[in-house]
């Protein structure tokens, strides 16, 4: 259970003052807690540095070639510059939300004392669902898990000929499907390990690699809505709302089914003559092959771990005890295992980390923005406000808003998935993907190019919930 916020921080949405305009109600929350406003400004100062990625990057590159190019003028061997380091350092989207979190510490410490602050950061924010990610990307990226989701794959693509555009037809399509299963977090890490292993490696032209990058990331966002239990933005309305997996396919399931169709429909008739143009993978060509399988006793076990922690999601306790045992499981069948890497979902939890500790802070003003609205301008802002801020989070705050209709409900939850790909933060399985992808992009996922890649599923998904 977790502690009350110390000493009323933050202050719970209900003890504000009521009444008024939104302008008269957010001044008078910035009034009766200034800290709001410094926290505000911070996130999106954090907001602005995911956005500045790319250039930290671009100027970590050049700033070593001017220290290569010294040191080898004067006949000394090459090192590591620390100030390219320190730039490549800063270029990393997965820890830009843990650095400016250091600053948003030191402001709680100087303005409520560290008490307050390190109650905040080790009692009153939850982990559960970064922690969840860890263990879940951990997991679904084990060779056996692969294997099994790429012969399955390979199966569907075959009965469309086999060609590289029908398995990236197929993982486009039923890998997001699979995160109302096996979760969002889940799917993201099978289906960009697939693409990453039998797309990219082909080279795709930069166009079609936004492309696709933003349809995968709106799908997996819109594909976990058949059930009640496996999207996070779902998963925070499912208990207080009374959601269940029957409301959710009658009135999400289907509609995302339709909106997955639509965008690789549009997206594959408008690069058809690339996608088609493309030829299988060679290994002769130092492509990789494809996974080689386990025995079916060890693929089940590795089911069997991920089945315990999707069921088990809402305890950390019990689920990372499981991944421990795993590990035990992996060193004991090493044979049959590659090498688990844990870098990638390491950082991805320390992203999201650092994503709620800010995110716990901007209550105050997402929800009356929110309370103020109707039901479509609601679903527009919703969608917007997601691309700033985890999908989760709009749709937690959105349980905190009283006498929402059911119209209303809908809304706000329909906006709040749309929008989860314009961002690497709009939803908590895009870092994951990002981590993945990431390489096969000179100097990394450029933030513009992944919002120009999802602005057409988004469009087409917004167009799905609306109207359909």
């Amino acid at each position: 259970m977790t502690p009350p916020p110390a000493a009323g921080f933050p202050p719970p949405l209900e003890s504000y003052a009521a009444g008024g305009d939104l302008v008269a109600i957010l001044r008078s929350r910035v009034a009766a807690e200034p800290l709001n406003a410094v926290a505000t400004g911070i996130f999106f100062l954090a907001i602005l540095h995911t956005f500045a990625v790319y250039r930290f990057r671009v100027a970590a590159h050049h700033v070593q070639e001017r220290h290569a190019r010294r040191e080898r003028a004067a006949g000394r061997p090459e090192t590591p510059s620390v100030r390219a380091e320190l730039l490549h350092f800063l270029g990393e989207v997965e820890v830009v939300f843990g650095l400016w979190a250091v600053a948003l510490m030191g402001a709680i410490a100087l303005s409520h004392g560290w008490p307050v602050a390190r109650d905040y950061l080790g009692h009153t924010v939850n982990y559960t669902e970064p922690l969840f990610v860890v263990v879940i990307m951990a997991l679904a990226s084990t060779q056996p898990v692969i294997a099994l989701a790429e012969d399955a794959l390979r199966r569907v693509a075959a009965l469309l000929g086999g060609r590289p555009w029908a398995l990236w037809l197929s993982v486009l399509t039923l890998g997001p499907l699979l995160g109302s299963l096996v979760t969002e977090p889940a799917a993201m890490t099978i289906s960009a390990l697939l693409l990453s292993r039998q797309f990219y490696v082909l080279r795709p032209s930069r166009r079609l690699a936004y492309a696709t990058l933003g349809a995968l990331f709106v799908n997996v966002s819109v594909g976990g809505t058949l059930t009640h239990f496996a999207a996070p933005p779902v998963l925070m309305v499912a208990r207080p709302w009374q959601w269940t997996t029957p409301f959710m396919l009658t009135h999400f399931g289907w509609r995302a089914v339709l909106a997955i169709l639509a965008t690789n429909l549009v997206y594959f008739v408008f690069f058809r003559r690339e996608l088609l143009s493309l030829r299988p993978p060679d290994v002769a060509d130092g492509l990789q092959p494809p996974t080689a399988s386990a025995p079916r006793w060890v693929v089940a076990v590795h089911v069997a771990f991920m089945a315990w922690t999707v069921v088990n999601a809402h305890y950390p306790a019990l689920f990372v005890g499981g991944f421990l045992f795993f590990l035990g499981f992996a060193k004991a069948t090493a044979p049959h295992q590659s090498a688990l890497d844990l870098k990638s979902p390491l950082l991805v939890g320390f992203f999201l980390a650092g994503l709620v500790i800010h995110g716990g802070l901007q209550g105050w003003w997402i929800a009356p923005v929110l309370a103020s609205l109707s039901q479509v301008p609601l679903f527009a802002g919703a969608l917007v406000l997601t691309a700033f801020n985890d999908n989760a989070l709009i749709t937690y705050l959105a349980t905190l808003v009283p006498d929402f209709s059911e119209g209303m409900k809908l809304a706000v939850v329909a906006g709040a998935v749309t929008g989860g790909g314009l961002t690497v933060i709009a939803n908590a399985p895009n870092p994951a993907g990002q981590a993945i992808l990431g390489p096969h992009f000179d100097d990394g996922v450029a933030p513009i190019g992944l919002l120009l890649g999802a602005a057409l599923p988004t469009a087409l998904a917004a167009a799905v919930f609306l109207l359909v």
